[in-house]
């Protein structure tokens, strides 16, 4: 109904003008004109074979305005009907960043201003220099003022000469260009529910933005004149306004983005999650409500990162300390607050580090370091040197760590086993961290100091409850026994990081990583030697071991990417256009995220995806397979995951058949779960 009205306005306004208005007589014997227009080409002197620029300068008469490609709730676009030489053809036209003007609830896009869409004409190849390319346009718009529409048209005309392609108009051209929108590299996702569509549009925090208006430039998707709320969320920027009345959506949606005078970012938004920014006290609850659910989340996440391979060890050894030594109640207290602090302050350092990134523009998630093979090459001899350390090699010097009693040793213990524990990503963790990604800066770093304190409580339970201190086994001959038996789960959190180190950068840079474990071993045994004879680890050997470690970050970090790797047999690599295409083939489509160092990923892979049942599944139900490998940290692929409210991998994703939205599978995954899809 109202698309009707706008259209009967403008064929009223139009006919008004035409009864009433002697301007209009003038403009069509071509006497008159109320927008000054001429052709204008970059170069007076084309290239055969090099396309040309051609502006369409235009300058409104005082008080009057042109339209936008969408002339928004009333008016109509201009047409442009091109003669040109033979061989030759005009692309679309591309417009400049329009404004807004509001008349009796009816929203236009509009030009009050001087404005000049640009049009790329292709010169054919093969024309000799000297020859005439003479260009014609005939063109039919709208023109308007505050109380007259009036229609009208004008035969251009410019005749050029072939010649070597240099630019005559650079400097206005530049201009020009600067007022075309600019495409937005990353995808942006909208949302409708309730009558209201919320457009997200990635967009770093710290770039600047003014003015801020989405407009359409599909029609019929949102209601032209309702009010547009826009907010800032880190590195994304979300529109809020009303559906337009018998809106079709589930498809694509272009627009552009206003970001300051005449500045825009041309944007594609598809069918996706977008956060409810929400208003007023009813969402202050909510938002609170979701900070308290994802603390819980992070809490119960961290818990279950205890009983992975690499912290598990340093947290038995460490509560055994307890027993071996007969703390008191005050200093076992003591101990588990320490340790505690040290797990607590190094997750809320990683969530820092991740906010202030992703402030920045950059698409980062948990684990985050490890999508940098220096980091990696650190840990990776970290690991190898605790291994060292449990399987009896060396004591550690002060600071102490695990095995050790103190609140020093207790806090470098827990910093560890938090530093340690990065690689790892579980059920409630995934959840938890993505929702601390669209929550205010405080109640996000308090989901991650949530989970150190998920990660640090059996110890702090062992500290303050006595009861549970009496449970654990008599110290004994066996606790050293058991001490190097804990040595081969961080053993294999070594090999483990080598393979993702190998995968990441070659063999070459795995070769030299093995070298430096081996230099580490070398230079730790040379100190275990030394406190075996009842003297001190020795300053030489621990800048020795300060000199790998920081050699071998330098020179890995040099190191070049290693050649593409190859994906699952079957599965085709994640991009948002072939999911888009398999989406409109009307596919079921399962789109996982991983990466080499997410051992829940790993684990979910060989155990289910990768399974023979899974496979004949998906291939009786033509269930379409696309992994995303965020191994490197793509930016475009951050984001995406981004916009599904994760903070990292591993995120499985379902689309069926029809489907506005996918469904956010678990991320411990079963075959059964997976051979069902599509059924």
């Amino acid at each position: 109904m109202r698309s009707f009205r706008c259209a009967v306005m403008t064929v009223l306004l139009a006919v008004c003008g035409l009864a009433t208005t002697p301007a209009l007589a003038e403009s069509l014997n071509g006497s008159s004109q109320h927008l000054s227009m001429r052709l204008v080409a970059e170069s007076d002197r084309p290239k055969a074979g090099v396309p040309l620029t051609i502006a369409l300068a235009t300058t409104p008469e005082q008080g009057w305005h042109g339209y936008w490609r969408n002339p928004g709730d009333a008016g109509f676009p201009a047409t442009f009907d091109w003669t040109l030489p033979t061989g030759a053809k005009a692309g679309e036209p591309e417009w400049p960043v329009p404004t807004t003007l509001l008349i009796a609830g009816l929203m236009n896009y509009v030009y009050e201003a001087p404005y000049a869409p640009l049009v790329t004409i292709q010169v054919p190849a093969g024309l000799a220099a000297g020859t005439k390319f003479p260009i014609r346009l005939k063109t039919s718009y709208l023109v308007c003022s505050a109380t007259i529409c009036v229609p009208e048209e004008q035969a251009l005309s410019l005749d050029l000469t072939i010649g070597d392609g240099t630019p005559s108009q650079a400097t206005a051209f530049a201009g020009w260009r600067q007022a075309i929108p600019k495409p937005l590299d990353a995808g942006a996702t909208y949302a409708t529910a309730n009558g209201t569509m919320r457009i997200a549009v990635p967009f770093p925090a710290s770039a600047k933005v003014d003015k801020a208006y989405f407009f359409p430039v599909t029609t019929g998707v949102i209601e032209n004149g309702a009010a547009q709320t826009v907010t800032r969320d880190g590195d994304r920027l979300t529109i809020e306004t009303k559906v337009a009345a018998n809106a079709k959506t589930g498809g694509p949606i272009k627009g552009v983005l206003r970001i300051g005078d005449g500045q825009g970012l041309g944007v594609k938004a598809t069918p996706g999650a977008v956060a409810d920014t929400g208003s007023g006290a009813a969402s202050s609850e909510s938002l609170w409500l979701t900070a308290l659910i994802a603390f819980a989340g992070a809490v119960l996440g961290g818990l279950i990162l205890n009983i992975m391979p690499c912290v598990f060890p340093i947290l038995s050894l460490k509560a055994l300390s307890l027993a071996r030594g007969g703390a008191s109640e005050k200093d076992a207290r003591g101990e588990a607050l320490a340790y505690t602090a040290g797990v607590v302050l190094v997750c809320l350092g990683l969530g820092a580090a991740i906010l202030a990134l992703r402030a920045g523009g950059s698409a980062v998630g948990w684990a985050f370091q490890l999508q940098h093979p220096a980091a990696i090459v650190v840990l990776l001899l970290l690991s190898a040197a605790i291994a060292f350390n449990l399987a009896g090699l060396f004591e550690v010097p002060t600071p102490r760590f695990a095995g050790e009693s103190g609140a020093s040793g207790a806090f470098a213990t827990g910093a560890l086993a938090a530093f340690i524990a990065t690689p790892c990503t579980g059920p409630f963790m995934g959840a938890a961290l993505g929702a601390a990604l669209v929550l205010p800066w405080p109640a996000a770093l308090a989901v991650f100091g949530g989970l150190g304190i998920g990660l640090s409580l059996p110890f702090l339970a062992i500290g303050f409850v006595p009861a549970w201190r009496r449970w654990l086994p008599k110290p004994g001959v066996w606790m050293e026994t058991f001490r190097h038996i804990l040595s081969v789960p961080m053993f294999l959190t070594a090999i483990a990081l080598g393979w993702v180190l190998g995968r990441q950068t070659g063999v070459d840079t795995l070769t030299l990583a093995l070298v430096a474990v081996l230099a580490v071993g070398a230079v730790l045994w040379v100190g275990g030697t030394r406190q075996r004879k009842g003297k001190s680890f020795g300053v030489a050997v621990q800048v020795a071991l300060a000199v790998v470690f920081v050699g071998s970050a330098v020179l890995i970090a040099r190191a070049p990417p290693a050649s593409a790797k190859i994906a699952t047999a079957g599965d085709e690599a994640f991009t948002e256009a072939r999911l888009a295409a398999l989406r409109a083939e009307k596919r079921p489509v399962f789109v996982y995220f991983t990466a080499d160092w997410c051992l829940t990923c790993k684990v979910n892979e060989k155990a289910a995806i990768d399974t023979t049942g899974v496979r004949d599944a998906f291939a009786k139900h033509k269930v379409a397979a696309l992994i995303g490998d965020w191994t490197d940290g793509d930016p475009v692929m951050g984001r995406f995951i981004q916009s599904h409210n994760r903070a990292g991998v591993p995120l499985y994703l379902y689309y069926a058949p029809g489907a506005a939205e996918p469904t956010v599978l678990p991320q411990v995954l079963t075959p059964g779960l997976l051979e069902g899809l599509g059924a």
